[in-house]
């Protein structure tokens, strides 16, 4: 077997060429997707604080109720791990449509599945037991769906573009949390035993119908240009994609978990864990709070597209570093304007935190975590980068802040240390990875092993053969 010359930027195969209606199609089967999983994700979140205490734990005091109900919305992240290797694996080995398809079909399953359980009054404990195993499934699915969605987006993108493409499938989380806010929102203008007898069941159930519009426009999807060039030329050589993440890529893996501690942890407090302390211990109206989330993320839609501008024409690093510093300046101020009791003054500090603080850190996560991985396990190593940062990050981040408001007897400082943690560690990981933004997805760049084909058409990926 012979090996030929290293595969630098300049003399790597390219990818067929993208049609603008596939690479359309592409960049709105990722945005839409995505936001009918974050609705289903969020809607978990929004009635954890909510109804689901109350519902599914009756025998615990509230408080303790709420931390249950709130530690099953950590649970899901549990599942992510596993969720990133399955689908992640499917990814890299038969191609990312066919993981984006089965993802979002099993999060649709698991979601309706919550909207038609029966709670404790009606089967006693078995009702936390399966809530807990549709939240466990839920977690599966959204393991593999943002990276495949970003992924995608970024390999039917050019370089000079990947950013500003990237933010659209980002989108999908404002706007999952914007319609699971708004739809909340809606049925919290019910009378109360309306409500919790079956209003909450609702938007569960209507994410079927969103499942559907998702599914149509993911199945005419055609395979990503970038997959179906490195497929045939012989590098998709992973056995196990997994594997090679955690043997060659160790260090963009911790980047990309990392890099994520001020979005999700400041996200995951802004957008589910601050309905129930705004209206359980400041004592502000639950429907103007969800009103007030659901305004926020309205206003990040916006914006999250002209940050991921930003990033194609000065780079990701230097927007990463300010939204970082953005979230640490924030952390105590916006729960000082929060504990006033004031709703307006309320509505400033989630707005700045979500719309501002999280576009600007969010909005850059889709192009940068693809850049990271070479193409023959990129979506696996997108994933884990996700799910990890879940299980660390995200997923205990209402349960923590909860816990840290109990310690210190009902104060809102220590959650602000603990956002102001989360960007300090984000700020340290962005400052020491390199800047992506001009790399080729065709070219592995992290000093990994040779990609290896069919007999003569062994070629070394990474330029270091």
């Amino acid at each position: 077997m012979t090996m030929n010359p290293p595969v630098h930027p300049t003399d790597t195969p390219e990818p067929p060429a993208k049609s603008p209606r596939q690479a359309r199609r592409a960049f709105a089967a990722g945005a839409i997707g995505t936001a009918i999983e974050y609705y289903d994700f969020f809607a978990y979140g929004t009635a954890a604080a909510l109804v689901l205490n109350t519902l599914f734990f009756p025998a615990f005091d509230p408080i303790v109720g709420t931390l249950a109900a709130f530690a099953t919305f950590a649970v899901g992240f549990i599942m992510r791990p596993i969720g990133s290797f399955i689908f992640g694996h499917i990814g890299d080995k038969l191609g990312r449509k066919r993981a984006l398809v089965l993802s979002l079909l099993l999060m649709g399953v698991a979601t309706l599945g919550i909207g038609l359980l029966p709670t404790y009054a009606t089967i006693g404990v078995m009702a936390p037991v399966l809530l807990v195993l549709m939240r466990l499934l839920q977690g599966l699915a959204l393991g593999g769906e943002w990276g495949g969605a970003t992924v995608l987006a970024a390999e039917y993108a050019g370089p000079h573009n990947r950013g500003f493409v990237g933010s659209l499938v980002q989108l999908g989380s404002p706007i999952g949390l914007l319609l699971s806010s708004g739809a909340f929102a809606l049925v919290g203008l019910m009378p109360d035993d309306a409500l919790h007898s079956w209003g909450w069941r609702l938007p569960f159930i209507a994410s079927a119908l969103l499942v559907v519009v998702g599914l149509w426009i993911r199945t005419r999807l055609e395979e990503s240009p970038e997959f179906t060039r490195a497929k045939s030329s012989g590098e998709m050589s992973s056995k196990v994609p997994a594997i090679d993440v955690f043997r060659y890529s160790w260090r963009e893996l911790l980047t990309a978990v990392a890099v994520r501690f001020a979005p999700d942890i400041g996200f995951y407090v802004f957008a589910t864990f601050i309905v129930s302390y705004a209206v359980g211990t400041v004592g502000l109206p639950e429907s103007n709070i969800l009103l007030g989330v659901a305004v926020a993320a309205a206003i990040e839609v916006c914006l999250i597209s002209f940050f991921g501008h930003l990033s194609d024409r000065f780079g990701r690093r230097p927007l990463y570093i300010a939204g970082c510093l953005v979230w640490i300046a924030l952390a105590f101020p916006a729960f000082m304007l929060i504990d006033t009791g004031q709703p307006a003054l309320a509505w400033i500090a989630i707005i700045l935190a979500l719309a501002v603080a999280h576009a600007m850190t969010w909005s850059i996560g889709a192009s940068l975590n693809s850049e990271l991985f070479p193409t023959r396990y990129r979506l696996t190593g997108a994933n884990f980068g996700l799910s990890i940062s879940g299980i660390v990050a995200g997923g205990p981040a209402a349960l923590i802040a909860s816990s840290l408001v109990i310690w210190a007897n009902g104060s809102s400082w220590g959650v602000s240390g603990y956002i102001v943690l989360a960007g300090v560690i984000s700020l340290v990981a962005i400052i020491a990875a390199p800047e992506t933004s001009k790399r080729s997805l065709s070219v592995d760049y992290t000093g990994g092993i040779p990609t290896v084909g069919d007999g003569d058409t062994a070629r070394t990926a990474n330029g270091k053969g």
